[in-house]
């Protein structure tokens, strides 16, 4: 039998040697034909995430997941899928979401009994150029460190040190957008810029000690700008990691130095503006971040590299989101005069004046609170969950087992706009969050926008603070009217954050 194995082993050898180049074509079809037919076969039968429901060409391929990433539709598609085929979904080859309220715990929490968790990170983000890390892509002994020393800068009471920072934009913001209708009572805002500038120039002041100055100059700085392209390209560029040979491909069509001047463009802002604040010490007007996380001496805790990394990102993830958020809630408004009536008056009659607008009076208006959770469930900032890694020895998600080494999501607007966790999904109805028996069976817990667990979002506190007082100050001194130009704002593409569209609004002063 061995002499046969052997004569026939000999035989294809010489064959194969002796092929002209059209059969050497031929065997090299046949056998990539039947590789993916093996493998076909395999993740649709064979695979350990073949048990779970979804589109057969989803659990075969990355090319949907990959067209919908590019496009900016991958939020559309997964809530698309969850519609259709309920609250597990196999939405990639390697990849199972879920839309059960239950998943936030069991996915991003602490762990318990039965459950494995903390759940690994997945990113497909690389290193800082510095080589070091930051909150978000931290190893978990490394993300503790970090989070015990910035915990002082955000807590309630830090909030309320920095609450006279908060109030000189959000003034200043007032006051812009009187002199634009005083100059011109017909003339359009977009909010969305507006907005924008007033949150980038808060965190450049907490972050750096000196605004961005954006609300002055009525523009984008070129850092803001730039970050904006660079998160769109990052993202439609990070759909080659399931490609690895095209990746390698492309990248090596792309000069290395082209990369690594974009690198050290973007990080040296930051890296500039960290250094000039470090030298002021606690010798400055207000109270900053660094004032507060240098006062528990920090610096013997966190690398000058750490600072200059989660610098640069306090200015993205404490900007964008919140005036994401607020951007929306105004475009909801817009779109439901009633509620923009009664959360109006609610405001008004809260208040006598500007100067008592307080953090503190912010959070105990109950209108304002439940337009900014319905609007956080219908627009949240961040529209697709975090993916995370399946533990070392698989993983219990609401009941279902998931093999080790896999990733797992739970994607925010699928499930906060999903029929089997709210009644009107797809409405806007503040009363929803104020007990409303209509909307009893609610599972309201399915709206986490900062997430939960260990790495939550460390500014949750101050992102709400920030967007009631935002609010509040806008529509207490203005009435404002949606341009026709805005109509369907809602209806945007998303690159890990939205592709807002501008939201042209005229405004009349009352206050």
């Amino acid at each position: 039998m061995s002499s046969t194995l052997d004569d026939t082993s000999t035989l294809l050898f010489k064959l194969f040697r002796n092929a002209s180049g059209g059969v050497l074509i031929t065997l090299t079809l046949a056998t990539l034909i039947g590789y993916f037919v093996f493998r076909t076969i395999y993740r649709l039968y064979l695979h350990p995430l073949s048990k779970f429901p979804g589109p057969k060409f989803h659990a075969v391929s990355h090319i949907p997941a990959v067209l919908a990433t590019w496009n900016g539709e991958q939020h559309r598609r997964v809530a698309r899928l969850h519609q259709q085929y309920g609250t597990v979904v196999r939405i990639s080859p390697e990849e199972v979401s879920f839309i059960d309220p239950d998943a936030w715990k069991d996915i991003y929490g602490h762990g318990s009994k039965g459950v494995s968790g903390p759940h690994k990170p997945w990113s497909r983000h690389g290193k800082y150029i510095n080589g070091a890390t930051s909150l978000i892509i931290a190893p978990d002994a490394d993300h503790t460190r970090m989070r015990r020393l910035f915990n002082p800068a955000f807590s309630d009471r830090a909030l309320k040190q920095q609450e006279p920072l908060f109030l000189k934009y959000i003034n200043l913001l007032a006051e812009k957008l009187r002199e634009g209708i005083e100059e011109d009572p017909d003339r359009k805002f977009d909010m969305v810029k507006m907005y924008n500038f007033t949150t980038f120039d808060i965190m450049g002041d907490l972050t750096f000690g000196e605004p961005l100055q954006m609300l002055s100059k009525a523009k984008y700085d070129p850092w803001v700008t730039a970050i904006f392209r660079g998160i769109k390209a990052g993202t439609r560029l990070s759909v080659l990691a399931d490609y690895p040979l095209v990746e390698k491909t492309f990248k090596s069509l792309i000069p290395q130095s082209v990369m690594v001047k974009k690198q050290y463009e973007h990080h040296s802002f930051a890296e500039e503006r960290v250094a000039k604040r470090l030298e002021k010490g606690r010798e400055h007007e207000g109270v900053d971040i660094w004032d507060l996380v240098l006062s528990k001496s920090a610096e013997k805790g966190l690398s000058r590299a750490e600072m200059d990394n989660n610098a640069g990102l306090f200015m993205l993830a404490g900007t964008e989101t919140t005036a994401t958020l607020v951007s929306g809630l105004t475009a909801l408004l817009l779109d439901h005069p009633r509620t923009m009536r009664e959360l109006s008056t609610e405001i008004r009659k809260a208040f006598s004046g500007p100067e008592e607008m307080t953090i503190e009076k912010c959070a105990t208006l109950p209108y304002l609170n439940a337009c900014i959770k319905e609007a956080l469930r219908l627009y949240p900032p961040v529209a697709m969950g975090r993916p995370r890694v399946s533990a070392p020895q698989g993983s219990t998600i609401c009941g279902h087992y998931i093999p080790p080494g896999y990733m797992v999501s739970a994607p925010h607007l699928a499930m906060s706009t999903s029929a089997s966790n709210f009644k009107d999904p797809l409405s806007f109805v503040p009363e929803r969050w104020l007990g409303d028996p209509r909307f009893e069976s609610d599972k309201r817990h399915a709206v986490q926008p900062f997430h939960v667990g260990p790495r939550d979002c460390i500014g949750k506190n101050m992102a709400y603070h920030e967007m009631r007082l935002i609010m509040t100050r806008v529509l207490y001194t203005f009435d404002l009217e949606l341009c026709e130009e805005s109509r369907n704002w809602g209806d945007q593409n998303c690159y890990i954050i939205w592709e807002k569209k501008p939201l042209m609004c005229t405004l009349k002063a009352v206050n």
